[in-house]
């Protein structure tokens, strides 16, 4: 696997600590969640709940980490310093950018599902 969408060291770690199957349990539990988590970010976004933002965003940024979604939890984690900051104020567009690359992990872990 040569996406640097996804780090694959960091899933064959996981795979050599426990077992392909978790992994993949682990990439299912994460391509289920993670569409709610983007939808509570807009939703906090629109509310100018900050809080709720910035939860959501951690949440983001520590399932996408774990999987090695290193550029996603790297923008998840910019969302979460802005909802740190308590002013949403021009985060719309970085959602925006979180969702495609949302997309774009979600294609990278099925393919990973794929060839393993």
């Amino acid at each position: 696997m040569t996406d640097p969408t996804i780090d694959p060291g960091t899933l064959e770690a996981l795979a050599s600590t426990t077992d392909a199957q978790f992994v993949h349990e682990l990439i299912d539990t994460f391509l289920d969640d993670a569409p709610s988590l983007l939808e509570n970010l807009e939703t906090a976004l629109s509310a100018g709940d900050a809080e709720t933002f910035r939860r959501a965003a951690h949440s983001l940024k520590s399932n996408g980490a774990s999987l090695g979604a290193m550029p996603f939890s790297t923008s998840a984690k910019a969302l979460e310093m802005i909802g740190k900051s308590g002013d949403l104020t021009g985060a719309a567009d970085k959602v925006e950018q979180l969702q495609a690359e949302f997309k774009e992990v979600m294609k990278a872990l099925r393919d990973y599902k794929d060839e393993t």
